[in-house]
């Protein structure tokens, strides 16, 4: 067999395919074998280039390949689909498994960077407080909903919800009997155990940005508390990868789309690709340095109350937003700390011959 230089593996939970070519780019293997047999074949292999779409289990797989040797590369599935044969008409892994190969070849295709096992560590913390947060929203909106039909109306917000609860729910007058206020009562029990999970959670972030010197960093900048600190450094890993701020901003997703054509420039609304759960906090963050900069008189906070004067309190959550993402790419790529009143310096253009 042809010595294999790169290989496009699409993953699945049982039966993997493989799909691999030599210097010359001709097919030398395509073949599915088993999640158990899996890392023992690519024991057997010389170190190669292999590639695979950034999906469950990809950060995984990618860092016990890394420790056999072989170069890892994760693919956007949106950026491997493109090179599949039949398009979006025909699909199997085969296929699949071809696309990414074929797109892993391609010399300016934008990969992502694995994880390691202690940013998945942290982002597990993330994703099931976030879990519990919208399950406790579903929980509270479930309960108020049944009492409707009982004509007991309670005021929006968690925290009204928690202070009328109890005082509707033992209140004579309804119609609820014995078994509908047992029930409901078990759904309070339910919330108070998502509160105390949560409260948990952000315990354990708390203690993570703690002793994250780059987290603390990121924590200087306005509108940016613990939880967005410790999403960014735990999803962002080495910003190094990105070449500048603005690359990572459209790696959000903060950056317009665009239509342009025939050199008329056409932007749109946010793409808002790339991870949802960091934008989110970002915007919430943007959210609180925009009412926090009326009463600032640092440089970054007069720029937003201008700009919030000029194009509205939306445009500038979105400016905000993206601002804060490229502050981020600074203070992680290059170690600096943030400044409102930072100045930026441009060199002077060449004069004379």
């Amino acid at each position: 067999m042809e010595k294999i230089t790169r290989t496009g593996v699409d993953l699945a939970k049982n039966l993997i395919q493989l799909h691999g070519v030599d210097s010359m780019e001709r097919v030398v293997v395509r073949k599915a074998i088993s999640r158990q047999k899996f890392l023992e074949w690519f024991a057997n292999l010389e170190p190669c280039l292999v590639a695979m779409e950034a999906c469950s289990a990809a950060h995984y797989w990618g860092r016990k390949l890394r420790a056999l040797g072989h170069e890892v590369r994760l693919i956007a599935p949106q950026l491997a689909a493109p090179y599949r044969k039949g398009g979006k008409h025909v699909k199997n892994d085969r296929l699949d498994a071809e696309a990414i190969c074929e797109a892993a070849g391609r010399p300016h295709m934008r990969f992502v960077a694995v994880k390691t096992a202690d940013q998945q560590n942290v982002l597990l913390l993330h994703r099931i407080r976030n879990g519990s947060v919208e399950e406790r929203t579903a929980l509270v909106n479930r309960l108020r909903g049944e009492l409707v039909e009982f004509g007991v109306f309670l005021p929006q917000g968690i925290d009204a919800f928690r202070a009328h609860f109890i005082e509707s729910l033992e209140d004579g007058t309804t119609e609820l009997n014995g078994v509908a206020r047992t029930a409901l009562e078990r759904g309070w029990e339910h919330l108070e155990a998502l509160d105390q999970q949560i409260a948990w959670c952000d315990a354990q972030v708390a203690m993570h940005v703690k002793h994250d010197s780059n987290a603390q960093r990121v924590m200087a900048v306005i509108g940016i508390g613990p939880l967005t600190a410790s999403a960014a450094v735990s999803t962002v890993g080495d910003a190094r990868v990105f070449k500048n701020g603005r690359q990572f901003a459209a790696w959000l997703g903060t950056v317009p789309k665009q239509a342009s054509s025939g050199g008329k420039t056409r932007l749109g609304r946010i793409t808002k690709q790339g991870n949802t759960y960091l934008r989110t906090l970002l915007f919430q963050g943007a959210r609180s340095a925009v009412m926090a900069a009326q009463r600032r008189t640092d440089r970054l906070s007069r720029w937003i109350v201008g700009l919030q004067a000029r194009v509205g309190w939306y445009r500038t959550l979105v400016a905000v937003a993206n601002k804060h993402a490229r502050i981020l790419w600074a203070i992680l790529a290059k170690g600096e700390r943030f400044d409102p009143s930072y100045v930026p310096t441009r060199a002077a253009p060449p004069t004379g011959p």
